[in-house]
């Protein structure tokens, strides 16, 4: 037999580009295999635009059984919601979404109970929550509410002048009301003074900055309710005497918490860093850097809050209850107790030297392991207020310190952020001198360089 052939060149060439051609082939199948196992990208934005956030991975990524997502639109706007629904998917092998069509399978929309296009549905464990739009603060708002199963309430004291909760000025508190709606709560006006006793449907007891003394029928129901192991956000501002603005010093309260280890100390707490200047703010309203391990605060060490009038706290352990700090002001900070003046000067001779703990959490000893109070208690209540709720992570630390209250320890990260607003403001001698460089100075430049050209060759 003639094998002169295996010898050729040509055959010799034929075989590499066979063995090349079989070997790109198995590297294409490789790489579009483990592509499809295991979906991985990049995100190289500043503000992490592309990237799911802590909790929805930690929210997603321990999901215990399986959970659905459909999306309810026209085919040729399924392409818009992908980007963040792969996303999703991508998270966990228990999680998958569906791509729904309701003109193409309106039998399936109608049982649904689909009415528009991009309609979104979560279900997990038997029950099924819908999402407003598709957003990642959606999304993950209805998941857990699909997880979670059942109805928190936060019972918020009225009748002593505490903020309001369908108040949407700046001082009210519609915007936590919106927080509390979109992390599973509903929310329940509750009076002191007409019934001195809290129902033990309150999931969380909210105390929110009174300007008036609370009556000791009222307190003492406090004191009742997370003896019992009920949970309480205690938020009790500074007594200021600033002209009409007026804050008691709310004596029977700031007993009982003095009983379960917080002092509330009669001061201001200012902060002469320099800081808050960078983003509008002056030196009465704080910026906290300093968090201390707690599960409220650990996962928010790069985070900066902001509280406005704040006063400073002591803790200690009580008869029956234990409690800690969440966080300081800087070291750069002073307390004052002149707080009858608009004009505050301090007095390095006088008044104290930072940093002050301004927030603590602690617990209840009820002699039953399974129902322990805890409380949170703050030297503010304006940090939670509408015109600074939305500052960095004021937002995370109240859905974190809810959260903890009511033993959803789970849920506790940074939550999805809103779009960063990008903009760029200009001035109007900005703008002109824009104007001036673009239109006016770059052409003519352009133009007497070619005039330049043309006169040399000439």
């Amino acid at each position: 037999m003639n094998l002169d052939w295996l010898k050729a060149k040509q055959t010799r060439f034929g075989v590499y580009v066979l063995v090349y051609t079989l070997v790109v082939i198995a590297v294409l199948g490789a790489t579009n295999f483990l592509a499809n196992r295991h979906n991985k990208s990049l995100d190289t934005t500043s503000s992490k635009k592309f990237s799911l956030s802590e909790q929805t991975t930690k929210v997603v990524g321990n999901l215990k059984g399986d959970v659905k997502i459909s999306y309810f639109d026209q085919t040729s706007r399924f392409q818009g919601a992908r980007d963040l629904l792969d996303r999703y998917d991508n998270l966990s092998p228990k999680l998958s979404v569906d791509y729904i069509d309701p003109d193409k399978k309106p039998t399936l929309a109608k049982s649904a109970g689909v009415r528009t296009y991009g309609t979104i549905f979560v279900e997990a464990m038997g029950r099924k929550e819908e999402a407003k739009s598709v957003t990642e603060e959606e999304l993950t708002g209805a998941l857990i509410r699909a997880l979670k199963g059942g109805q928190r309430t936060v019972c918020a004291v009225g009748g002593s002048g505490e903020h309001g909760l369908e108040d949407t000025g700046r001082t009210g508190f519609s915007g936590l009301k919106e927080v509390l709606e979109r992390n599973n709560y509903k929310s329940q006006a509750l009076s002191l003074l007409e019934k001195p006793d809290v129902p033990s449907t309150c999931t969380v007891l909210l105390v929110g900055g009174p300007r008036f003394d609370y009556l000791q029928p009222a307190v003492d129901a406090i004191q009742r309710y997370v003896g019992a192991g009920g949970r309480a956000l205690i938020m009790l501002d500074p007594p200021v005497k600033l002209g009409k603005e007026e804050v008691g010093q709310n004596a029977a309260l700031a007993k009982l918490l003095q009983d379960w280890g917080v002092t509330v100390n009669n001061d201001l707490v200012l902060d002469t860093s320099g800081i808050g200047q960078i983003f509008g703010l002056s030196e009465v309203v704080p910026l906290v850097t300093n968090y201390e391990s707690h599960a409220i605060v650990r996962d928010m060490k790069e985070i900066t809050t902001a509280f406005p009038m704040v006063r400073s706290l002591d803790a200690k352990a009580g008869a029956k209850t234990t409690a800690e700090k969440l966080f300081s002001s800087s070291g750069n900070s002073y307390a004052t107790a002149k707080l009858d003046s608009a004009e505050i000067k301090l007095d390095p001779a006088k008044d104290k030297k930072g940093p002050f703990a301004l927030a603590v959490a602690g617990t209840y000893n009820t002699g039953n392991e399974k129902m322990q109070g805890r409380f949170v208690v703050t030297g503010s209540s304006g940090w939670a207020s509408n015109n600074i709720l939305r500052f960095n992570g004021n937002r995370d630390l109240l859905a974190n310190m809810l959260n903890w209250l009511s033993s959803d320890e789970d849920l506790i990260s940074i939550r999805p952020k809103e779009p960063e607003d990008r903009r760029l403001s200009l001035t109007t001698s900005q703008m002109r001198t824009l104007f001036f460089y673009c239109v006016v100075f770059l052409p003519l430049a352009i133009v007497g360089a070619g005039v330049s050209v043309w006169w040399r060759r000439r």
